[in-house]
């Protein structure tokens, strides 16, 4: 078994590992299924990559999240380590060739998404994969008492009878006590560990203001913090219309949401790791797997409706260690459409068979039919041509899912292919012809193994990397490849899909676990009541609110959120208290003031130290102060 601390230098360039890195590497060398509690950007990956290259065989990872996969798979590859991704979307020809490669190659990790697992051919090629570990990311999807339950996740603890005597590794950003249980029995994990890193995030300013206009409160923090920025917002609509305000203000900013094409969203973000985009305004399917240290701001222009989303949204600000800031926005509109949210959130099962009937229309899939298959599924069109509301559709899409009927995914993506197509001797031809496409051939052989076999996957960014050009000119040449005949290139394709898990049954036989639904949406209904609390909050520190809420009882008051700053300000000393109790007595002898004109006329006094003083006198009965907000002399 090679040793972790020269892994970890061989392959990732590290001296030494983060905190609790290490502890958790060696609970999996010493066999014990583990779960991992890692704040995002925290270096949780690490903890599943350098076990399994310190050990003979495969590490499986199972992970909901396609371009998180993309981008491991493409990171691994890099250093020179072999790894592969199987994921919704690809065909059947494409998910044979790549289990056959990784059970017949030097294969060290393959990255799978849940909904495979139960697949006849995932079952026929798992023995021979030679699996040494498996790894289940965002792991907090196998909890009904979660924020994001995935049913296909529960088919994670079937692996167990397949593999019974390989360690399993759990890893979330965010998981309540109860959903940590949760997750532990569901996964069936014996001896089991649970490392969990502290919720403190000491450089992470919080702060919640109630604004009249959320766009000037944005306007007003870019401009008092220099640096990036996220902005994250509720509807796509929205992200187009704040990214063109704060154009006319000459902030530089750009927009993205899943509903763009896979190649304008990669274009977008790589604008913005790059510094070329300052503000990039978003939904929250924005920021998986970015590891971008510099981020200053991350602003929420809506209100999430979980502690879950929110701490791993506001954690991307601030991963360097320096001052962030992490500014919450709301108003009395956003918290009536919160309290409402459940109910919108899952709908009747009217609403949930008529989304049913209309997707098997729409398709024109007949009864008994479908089950394993993908359809392209444009979402937008199918809306429009069935007069069929946004929200109630998503979540009856949501609550079919949960039912195990069908699978719903938006960004599901085809990576580019190529396979060569003609002999090694037109290849010699091309040597003497074309420095530029010899070059990229030679890069093609090199970087990916079988591809004059099969059709293999592969990522144009790379190939620019490799060959030093830029990524539309390796587009180029791969398309003259493609017209000579040399290769078959077929180039990304991105439609979003929908999977059925079983056959299409008739409407009128959807059948809803309804006590399970109701459980659910109690649960949804607790984690928003948390949610508004800390919008609420005005004098505990939310530092400790978020840490609490996760089970870090240890977790200090951070001292820089808005909160620990205002109890700061209203610490006053025993002389600065008489000061200030003999001016507003003298203030008043004369005439009741106003409140207003009383804070007024303390000028140069911190409104929240006057505060405390004009309580305390009226607690002790000295002055009184009456529903308009006069302040007298009792």
């Amino acid at each position: 078994m090679a040793e972790i601390h020269s892994i970890l230098k061989q392959y990732w360039g590290y001296d030494s590992f983060r905190p609790l890195q290490e502890d958790i590497i060696n609970a999996i060398l010493e066999g014990n299924d583990s779960l991992a509690l890692m704040p995002t950007g925290g270096g949780k990956s690490l903890c599943y990559q350098v076990p399994a290259m310190a050990k003979d065989g495969l590490c499986l990872v199972v992970s909901p999240l396609i371009a998180l996969m993309k981008d491991q798979v493409e990171n691994l590859r890099r250093k020179g380590i072999t790894a592969f991704a199987v994921y919704s979307g690809m065909s059947r020809k494409e998910v044979i060739n790549t289990f056959k490669v990784a059970s017949e190659s030097n294969c060290k990790f393959l990255y799978v998404s849940p909904e495979r697992l139960e697949s006849t051919l995932f079952k026929e090629y798992l023995p021979g994969l030679g699996v040494n570990l498996i790894a289940v990311d965002e792991a907090h999807c196998i909890s009904q008492w979660g924020y994001d339950f995935r049913p296909p996740y529960l088919r994670i603890a079937a692996l167990r009878e397949e593999l019974p005597h390989v360690t399993m590794l759990a890893l979330t950003a965010s998981a309540t006590p109860e959903v940590q249980k949760d997750i532990c029995e569901k996964l069936e994990f014996q001896n089991h560990q649970i490392f969990r890193q502290s919720f403190e995030r000491a450089n992470l300013s919080y702060s919640v203001f109630k604004v009249d206009s959320k766009i000037n409160k944005i306007i007003e923090v870019l401009r008092k913090v220099n640096g990036t920025s996220i902005v994250y917002c509720k509807s796509r609509k929205r992200t187009k219309e704040l990214s063109e305000l704060l154009q006319l203000q000459q902030i530089s900013s750009d927009y993205y949401h899943a509903g763009l094409a896979q190649e304008e969203r990669s274009k977008r973000q790589e604008a913005w790791i790059n510094n070329k985009t300052r503000v990039i305004v978003c939904t929250n399917a924005f920021g998986m797997g970015i590891d971008k240290p510099d981020v200053r701001t991350v602003i929420h222009a809506d209100v999430p409706d979980c502690l879950e989303n929110y701490y791993q949204e506001a954690g991307r600000g601030g991963r360097d260690g320096k001052t962030a800031y992490a500014v919450l926005l709301y108003d009395d509109r956003d918290i009536h459409e919160l309290e409402k949210l459940a109910d919108l959130r899952f709908p009747s099962l009217k609403d949930i068979r008529d989304v049913y009937q209309s997707i098997a229309n729409y398709l024109q899939i007949p009864v008994g039919s479908g089950e394993g298959e993908y359809y392209d599924f444009d979402i937008s069109d199918f809306l429009k041509k069935f007069k069929l509301v946004g929200h109630t559709t998503l979540y009856s899409l949501k609550s079919l899912e949960q039912e195990n009927l069908l699978t719903f995914n938006e960004q599901v993506f085809n990576p580019s292919t190529v396979v060569f197509t003609t002999d090694k001797n037109q290849l010699r031809n091309i040597e003497n012809e074309n420095v530029k496409l010899d070059n990229t051939i030679k890069t093609l052989l090199r970087a990916y193994e079988g591809i004059f076999d099969q059709p293999t996957s592969i990522s144009e960014k790379m190939m620019a990397g490799l060959l030093k050009t830029d990524y539309e000119e390796v587009k180029k040449q791969l398309q003259l490849l493609h017209k000579m005949g040399i290769i078959e290139y077929q180039p990304q394709k991105d439609t979003p899909q929908l999977f059925l898990s079983i056959n299409r049954i008739k409407a009128e036989d959807v059948r809803i676990d309804m006590a399970a639904y109701i459980n659910r949406k109690e649960q949804f209904q607790r984690r928003m009541k948390q949610m508004l609390e800390f919008v609420d909050e005005s004098t505990a520190c939310r530092s400790q609110v978020i840490g609490f809420y996760f089970g870090d009882e240890k977790i200090k008051a951070c001292g820089i959120c808005d909160n620990c700053l205002r109890q700061k300000a209203s610490v006053l000393s025993k002389e600065e208290f008489e000061t200030l109790h003999l001016r507003i007595i003298n203030l008043i002898k004369l005439e009741p003031l106003h409140t207003k004109d009383l804070l007024l006329k303390l000028d140069g006094v911190k409104k929240e130290k006057a505060w405390k003083v004009i309580e305390f006198l009226q607690a002790e009965n000295k002055i009184s102060v009456n529903k308009t907000g006069l302040v007298s002399l009792n």
